[in-house]
């Protein structure tokens, strides 16, 4: 495969991270399945033995491993500083699809991408270098502002963009977690109908698999439309707490910041559910309202389609309020 001759120091460090978790969580799985739920993270998404298990290797690692100061922010840990002062915060989701890791599925994976800490607000398009790493087949995508994409363990070429732009015929992953069915059902169940037998539609619970297989040219789409429906309709808000158990659980910051980094990377169409740029999301806030939605497609005209197809106007939700709080 196609990797540059020279590495940098970032590169080293975050692709090192990447081999560090997968071998502790590989490890463990060979001991069999737990799956244990021993609390909720920060956000309030439910927290997994393997996710303890990660978060730890994440910690060990760098604390050995970092070559500038650091700090951390992850799913479970938070923001932590490793070093004082530190240069770049790492925002790493050590298991993004942490249920089909304990089921011992392919669609886990570790996320990381690295930002400079010139400010105390680091945003989304702050990030420099990016990396992805598939638990269960070692294969990886990185990429990062001076050495361009690399990729490892695919049989192809990447980035493999699909040129797909009908609706009925894309191969797309939807969004369930933490979204009551029967509001995304009305925003697009048409569109599942009309895809689901001359195209393909897949639940994977990770979006950052989800959004790395436009990459690879296995799916056409991704969307999780879950944010802009609470934002449009805010009398909604009760039926997204109870699906999430109390929490509003749409994409964090951590879930997608090194995959809309490779993404854009690659050339594909990737925005929130209004059509807008992901790249003033704040990397450090779990807030609700910086919480996002995501429309990511191989082609424009594919991501336009779907953004106009999918009906905002939800029967039985409340009425839209001057097109939603963005």
């Amino acid at each position: 495969m196609t990797e540059p001759t020279g590495r940098t120091t970032m590169k080293d460090l975050l692709t090192g991270l990447g081999r560090h978790v997968r071998a502790e969580l590989m490890a463990y799985a060979d001991r069999g399945p737990v799956r244990q739920v021993h609390g909720d993270s920060p956000g309030g998404d439910a927290q997994f033995d393997v996710d303890e298990v990660a978060e730890r290797a994440v910690l060990d690692h760098l604390r050995a491993h970092a070559h500038v100061p650091l700090a951390v922010y992850t799913e479970d840990g938070s923001l932590v500083e490793l070093a004082p002062d530190p240069e770049y915060v790492l925002v790493v989701d050590p298991i993004d699809g942490t249920r089909p890791t304990s089921a011992g599925l392919e669609m886990g994976m570790v996320s990381i991408a690295a930002a400079p800490l010139t400010s105390s607000a680091p945003t989304l398009d702050d990030v420099t270098a990016a990396h992805l790493l598939e638990i269960k087949s070692g294969a990886w995508i990185h990429g990062d502002d001076d050495g361009g994409l690399s990729y490892g363990g695919f049989p192809h070429v990447l980035p493999r963009l699909s040129r797909t732009t009908d609706p009925a015929k894309m191969f797309w992953s939807i969004e369930f977690n933490g979204h009551p069915m029967h509001l995304m059902a009305a925003a697009y169940g048409h569109l599942v109908d009309r895809s689901a037998n001359t195209g393909g539609v897949f639940v994977f619970n990770s979006a950052t698999f989800s959004i790395s297989r436009i990459i690879t040219g296995q799916l056409d789409a991704y969307v999780d439309i879950g944010n802009r429906v609470l934002r449009d309709h805010p009398g909604t808000e009760a039926a997204f707490l109870e699906a999430g158990r109390g929490s509003i659980l749409h994409l964090f910051p951590y879930d997608i910041a090194a995959a809309v980094y490779l993404a854009k990377r690659s050339g594909v169409t990737i925005t929130d559910a209004y059509g807008g740029d992901l790249g003033t999301t704040a990397l450090l806030d779990l807030d609700p309202m910086n919480q996002k939605s995501c429309v990511a497609a191989a082609t424009p005209q594919l991501h336009k389609e779907l953004l106009g197809a999918i009906r905002w106007n939800i029967p039985g939700a409340a009425p839209t309020t001057s097109g939603g709080t963005r």
